[in-house]
């Protein structure tokens, strides 16, 4: 099988995060009007979001071994289908347990699809040139990934005012195109993700785990990257305040789910949109700072405005906070991932990526059992402020990325 260039993976990597993130934006937020919509309470709603990340949290490392020991494309393409058939029992569900049932099914999607592809992506690259910059890659692919949910919130909130349905609810139709999208994404992984086959001298369960003892092997000897793990557990504190109770305050705002659907797709919109421009940022800025500072700063900066969400009591500053939280948000997420490389192999890179999104996961789950019923007893105003100022102590943890990396530019420069 021929092999990719760098610049193809690259260009590929990008076309797919666009194609996998934008069913995300043409439900944004939706996924959480609609169950409220039909009848189901906050705590509830809580409850059923937290079901994906339990599952993230019990098979993130299991699958993220799988696609190191087995191959990046068929986890891939396991995932692809996982997501059609959750999106579409999530639009058919009418109580908790088929919301609980389709959210379960979207947590083995996610464990299945995080990670790789940019380990894919990550590893072709170095096969084509082992010191090209893949930061730059990740940062390009965060810019697609932005302006493909942007495209797709905008879509969304426009189908909802549209609502030519007249018998179904105007949340549905989005649900219905985002499905169309995935399957459009499954059928270009198929065709642009090439690998070489692995080899096959050892039995999948023992290559599977081989490679899980590798990665935790990298963990438990890595200090920096115990600590980037340990970054998840702050960043997915404050993700809860502006994926989930953004819109949930904004429906309070405006006086019901459906004048916030059709509000919150334009500003999802504009959102997304700044998420892009901060991951092009970061890839510019990185070059000049340094990829660890670069994080810190983001991570204090989305901590900082996720407080400001919580402190406005109108629709205008919420939208506002919002839009800077995300510009920041799209600068952290590929320096984060881009320090997670430097400590992974290509033996453990999907490990790598899993583990950290097995305590994201985690962590979301949890955090939504306390957030959610502080805001229902308190003020969602209030749920969001304690998340945003928890948050802000994440930044922290990237010193021993830092240090490290002082440690080895000087080095690097000097060898160049």
């Amino acid at each position: 099988m021929t092999p990719v260039s760098a610049r193809q993976a690259e260009r590929r990597l990008v076309l797919l995060s666009a194609t996998r993130w934008l069913p995300v934006g043409l439900v944004f937020g939706l996924t959480v009007l609609l169950p409220l919509e039909r009848g189901l309470t906050l705590a509830e709603l809580g409850v059923i979001l937290a079901v994906q990340g339990f599952v993230v949290l019990a098979l993130e490392l299991p699958t993220g071994g799988l696609a190191d020991a087995i191959g990046r494309r068929p986890v891939l393409l396991l995932a692809g289908v996982l997501a059609i058939i959750s999106s579409m029992l999530f639009l058919l569900a009418q109580g908790f347990w088929m919301f609980a049932v389709a959210m379960l099914l979207q947590g083995l999607f996610r464990v299945l699809d995080s990670g790789p592809l940019e380990a894919w992506f990550v590893d072709a690259a170095h096969a084509d040139d082992p010191g090209y910059p893949v930061e730059r890659g990740l940062s390009r692919a965060g810019t697609g990934l932005g302006l493909a949910i942007a495209l797709g919130a905008l879509a969304g909130g426009a189908l909802v005012a549209w609502h030519p349905l007249a018998l179904r609810s105007p949340l549905v139709l989005p649900f219905l195109v985002a499905i169309a999208v995935s399957l459009v994404h499954l059928l270009l992984v198929a065709v642009l993700v090439r690998e070489s086959r692995r080899p096959r001298e050892v039995s999948p369960a023992l290559g599977l785990r081989e490679t899980l003892g590798g990665g935790i092997g990298v963990l438990r000897r890595s200090r920096v990257l115990r600590c980037l793990v340990l970054v998840e557990v702050f960043w997915s504190v404050a993700m809860i305040a502006f994926e989930t109770l953004t819109p949930v305050r904004l429906a309070e705002l405006v006086g019901g789910e459906a004048g916030a659907a059709a509000l919150f797709g334009p500003a999802s919109a504009a959102a997304w949109g700044l998420f892009a421009v901060g991951s092009a940022l970061a890839g510019v800025a990185s070059r000049s700072f340094g990829v660890a500072r670069t994080a810190i700063l983001a991570r204090l900066l989305n901590g900082a405005f996720v407080v400001a969400m919580g402190l406005t009591t109108g629709a205008v500053g919420l939208l506002a906070a919002y839009g800077v939280v995300y510009l920041v948000h799209g600068a952290a997420s590929p320096m984060h991932n881009a320090l997670l490389h430097r400590q992974a192999t290509s033996a453990t890179r999907a490990v790598v990526l899993s583990m950290n999104s097995m305590v994201a996961g985690g962590t979301y789950s949890v955090g939504l059992l306390v957030l959610g019923p502080l805001a229902e007893l308190t003020s969602t105003s209030l749920a969001v402020v304690v998340a945003g100022a928890f948050s802000l102590l994440g930044a922290f943890l990237y010193l021993p990325a830092l240090r490290e990396e002082r440690a080895v530019r000087p080095a690097a420069d000097a060898a160049g």
